[in-house]
Order: structure tokens, then sequence, then C-alpha cells
């Protein structure tokens, strides 16, 4: 079904964007999430042909992700880095990382493609719709009706009042970063079960997009989902329009998407 279709392809996208919301509201952006996307698809690859197991790919793919980003921010909380700076070149490790480690262990750095990795449609589509929408509701929960969620929020706005109340924003920002990473590890393992295989950069950009839609949706989670949601309606229109009318230009089509989202992020201003 055509609305099964676009809510499967953008889940990885939307898991992206919520977890990079945790960051947002802690004030340290994860600008790492779209080298990070890509490191934990190779991650589910590897571990998944180490292991025999799917499911013990998926979990080891999660808590290796999610401790490797969390030493690191631990690490730039400790010396006071530049958490901009610190989280762009984590960025490019994870990206360089993954192409390294390819090379190595499987002798390529092309596609990695194995019998133990292949992955049905319905596993994949269910696997996708179910998971988002757990940890869509779930970060609601957390962000909004916990203690910590709210220490979360205060972090990026006021960390000058938890400190007051001897609560330490270091330590939430180091959980915040640690939260964008396990949703990002999980959107790069939804595209790779998507294509049952690894390519390098299969991010393609949207941890990009991830962050830019924090913005779109004025870090509002609902708003974040509806935004990707329009991008991924007018991404499917545009290849289905490529398709019947062949004759328009390809590179206008492919812009379609982008489009539709500039005019959407103008009419939202516009309601300010």
């Amino acid at each position: 079904m055509l609305i099964i279709d676009i809510l499967t392809n953008s889940c990885p996208l939307i898991l992206a964007s919520v977890g990079s919301l945790f960051s947002e509201y802690a004030g340290i952006l994860a600008i790492f999430t779209e080298g990070l996307i890509s490191f934990s698809a190779f991650l589910m690859f590897l571990f998944t042909n180490l292991t025999s197991s799917k499911l013990i790919g998926f979990f080891l793919t999660i808590f290796t992700a999610s401790l490797l980003t969390f030493a690191f921010s631990y690490i730039i909380e400790k010396t006071k880095a530049n958490a901009f700076i610190a989280a762009t070149a984590l960025n490019l490790f994870f990206q360089g990382f993954s192409s390294c480690l390819s090379s190595i262990i499987f002798k390529t750095r092309g596609v990695l493609y194995s019998e133990l990795f292949t992955f049905s449609t319905f596993e994949y589509k269910t696997t996708s719709i179910l998971l988002t929408t757990i940890l869509v509701i779930l970060s609601i929960l957390f962000l909004f009706k916990t203690k910590y969620g709210i220490y979360i929020r205060i972090t990026g706005s006021d960390s000058e009042v938890l400190t007051a109340k001897g609560i330490s924003a270091s330590n939430c920002r180091m959980i915040s970063w640690t939260l964008s990473a396990l949703f990002a590890s999980i959107a790069g393992i939804l595209l790779s079960m998507k294509i049952s295989s690894f390519v390098s950069n299969i991010a393609s950009g949207r941890g990009w997009m991830a962050l830019a839609a924090v913005y779109l949706g004025r870090k509002n989670t609902i708003r974040i989902v509806i935004s990707i949601l329009i991008f991924c309606i007018a991404d499917y229109l545009s290849l289905y329009i490529q398709n019947f009318i062949p004759s328009i230009p390809s590179y206008l089509l492919l812009s379609m998407p982008y489009i539709v989202i500039l005019l959407f992020a103008s009419l939202e201003r516009n309601q300010k």
C-alpha cells in the first residue's frame, strides 16, 4: 500500500530527527548523526554475520554505537572541548571508520552482502513502523513526563538552574548525546535492513536532513514527524511523476521534495 510505503521510508529519518531533538534540547546538537547512521548500518551487518543472529546483531549495534558516543561525550565534557567542533570530528570519524573496517574485515569498500543478512519486505516494514511508533511515543513521554527529560530540556536553556539544585548539567548533556546515538543507530539499522546489505554512505544525507527537521519542527516532536512525512510524500510524488511523465527534467523532479519543504517552512514562519 502507498501509505505503508511512505510511512516505512520516513521511519529512519523520523528516528534520526527525534534522536537529534534530545541533543538540541541539551544545547549540543548531534552533528555526528549522519556518520553514525552509516556506521551503525555497518555494525549491524558485521555483528549479524559474526553471531549468525539478526536479533543479537541488532542489540550489539545499538549498544556499541551508544557506548562509543557516550565515551566521546564523556571526554568532551571532561576536557571542556568545543562541542560543535568535537561533534563534527566525531561525524567524520564514524564515516571514515566504517569504510576502514569494511576494507580490513571484508577486503572491500564496496557493497557488502551476505546470505545471513537478508530481510523480507514484510519483516522490514513491520519492524520499521512498530519501532518508530513506539520510540516516538516513548521520547515524548520521557521529555515531557519524567524529571530526567525535564532536566535535559532545561540544560540547553538554563543550566544554572540545574547547578543550583545540585544536578549535573554535564551528565544531562552526555545522556542527551547517548540517546541521540541510540535513535541514530536504529535509523542506520533500518536502512541496512531495507536493502539487505551495506553500502558506503548509506545515510545519503539523512543525518543532515534530520538536523534540519528539528529546526523546521520548532523542537516539537509532532511537528518534526509531520514535516518529515510531507518531505517523504513529495519525494514519492516526484518519483511517480518521473515514471509517467519522462519529459519533465529529472533534476527538477529531484528538487521537488526540497522545494515543498522550503514552502512549508515559509508558511510556518509566516504563521508565527
